[in-house]
């Protein structure tokens, strides 16, 4: 090192290699414990659903920011873009707890291949459609197909994980959607630009489609599922429902996700609106707290399988409090980055931990789909809640006091929480 003499390069270098040690085990550390997060004969089954997962919501992120502008092409003014919108989280919330129980009696299976299947037809009907009636109707039926994924997937990693491992499990399959969230909106601008909308919507249904072939070639037969093999009955959608533990988790759940449809929604309208920032400023605003989130999904996870679950919560949710309001005192472009980033620190923190709690109260009620369904129909009203009460904000006092709003809910989810979930 040039300009140090020989006592401080030996300092520095012992400093170095100070660091680095101590990191080195930690990831070694991590990586070992993932490796007894799945046990050996259902690893093949855990790998099939990240990449099910990954491919199909890549595929929905290529199409979703473009249903805005192919809305607009066929007509639709803003109370039919927010419809269009709306349809899928009515219909996801309606049928979520449905297909949730449904498939804690007969099996994960049928219901993953039927909703990839139901994807790959709906990116067909995009392109035939020639309203904007047809297209709500095809965002309705999208959020059926969308119920029968998500849990069922969810619940089948929650089953297959390890007791004392559901943090790990849980964290590391959340890279996926965190991956495919943050990949599918760039290919979808590229493929628009390079070639049409039309072939992002044939892109996701190709995806989709390998999806389906995924699931349908490497998932084991219904025989072979964990709930068939554990032969225990499933508790009653009434009795789940009524489980005030569960009842503290879709609170802080809720609340978390009409943060982010506030950001989702509102922060590029802000941005572009009261900095006069440039489309690539605005998206990487938009992508930054999922980004943050993603990288923390599996060493949050691995932590949350050695530390107090419910303080992670708890923590996470006061970080993503004080993310979500920065932003209505930000000056400039650093402003908006440090709150977005500071809300998915949160964000990355609670979750891994809050989804390894759904877990284990699956377990506990033998309800593992309806549990996640539950937790899944939470997460749609979050978002679009979320975005119109920011909507409404924004139209009876100003657009940045959007966000005060959101920090004020997720503040009530964080205190809440433990209330209802009392468990250590």
């Amino acid at each position: 090192m040039p300009g140090l003499g020989p006592r401080r390069q030996i300092c520095t270098m012992d400093l170095f290699f100070g660091i680095r040690e101590p990191v080195s085990q930690a990831v070694a550390r991590i990586i070992h414990r993932g490796c007894r997060a799945i046990p050996s004969n259902h690893k093949k089954v855990f790998i099939t659903l990240f990449f099910i997962i990954f491919i199909t919501v890549t595929g929905v992120g290529i199409v979703v920011p473009l249903l805005p502008i192919y809305a607009h092409d066929l007509g639709a003014t803003g109370i039919y873009v927010a419809m269009i919108f709306g349809a899928f989280s009515l219909s996801r919330a309606v049928f979520l707890p449905w297909f949730g129980t449904l498939s804690d009696k007969k099996g994960r299976k049928p219901f993953i291949l039927a909703g990839l299947l139901t994807y790959m037809l709906v990116a067909i009907a995009f392109i035939w459609t020639t309203n904007v009636e047809g297209l709500i109707a095809i965002r309705f039926i999208q959020g059926a197909g969308s119920a029968m994924i998500m849990p069922v997937v969810q619940a089948y990693v929650g089953e297959i994980s390890n007791v004392g491992t559901e943090g790990y499990a849980m964290g590391l399959f959340n890279l996926s959607m965190f991956l495919s969230l943050s990949l599918g909106p760039v290919m979808g601008g590229v493929i628009e630009q390079i070639w049409s909308l039309d072939t992002a919507f044939y892109c996701m249904s190709v995806l989709s489609a390998l999806g389906a072939i995924l699931c349908l070639i490497f998932l084991p037969p219904l025989s072979k599922e964990q709930i068939r093999i554990n032969k225990r009955a499933p508790a009653s959608l009434t009795v789940v429902i009524r489980d005030r533990e569960l009842a503290g988790l879709v609170v802080f759940r809720y609340a978390y996700t009409a943060c982010i449809g506030i950001i989702w929604c509102f922060m590029p309208l802000y941005a572009g609106k009261t900095f006069g920032l440039a489309g690539g400023k605005i998206g990487l605003l938009v992508t930054a707290g999922v980004f943050v989130s993603g990288l923390l999904q599996v060493p949050m996870g691995y932590a949350s399988d050695r530390w107090n679950r419910k303080i992670m919560v708890i923590i996470g949710g006061i970080l993503s409090a004080a993310g979500i309001v920065y932003p209505f005192w930000a000056a400039s472009f650093l402003d908006l980055f440090a709150g977005v980033c500071l809300f998915g620190l949160g964000g990355g923190i609670a979750m891994p931990a809050l989804t390894a709690l759904a877990v284990i109260k699956g377990e506990q009620r033998q309800a593992m789909g309806s549990v996640m369904a539950i937790l899944t129909s939470a997460h749609s009203l979050g978002m679009f809640t979320g975005s119109v009460m920011a909507g409404l904000a924004m139209d009876f006092f100003s657009l940045s006091y959007a966000f005060p709003c959101g920090s004020v809910v997720m503040a009530l989810g964080v205190l809440v929480f433990p209330v209802l979930y009392r468990r250590r």
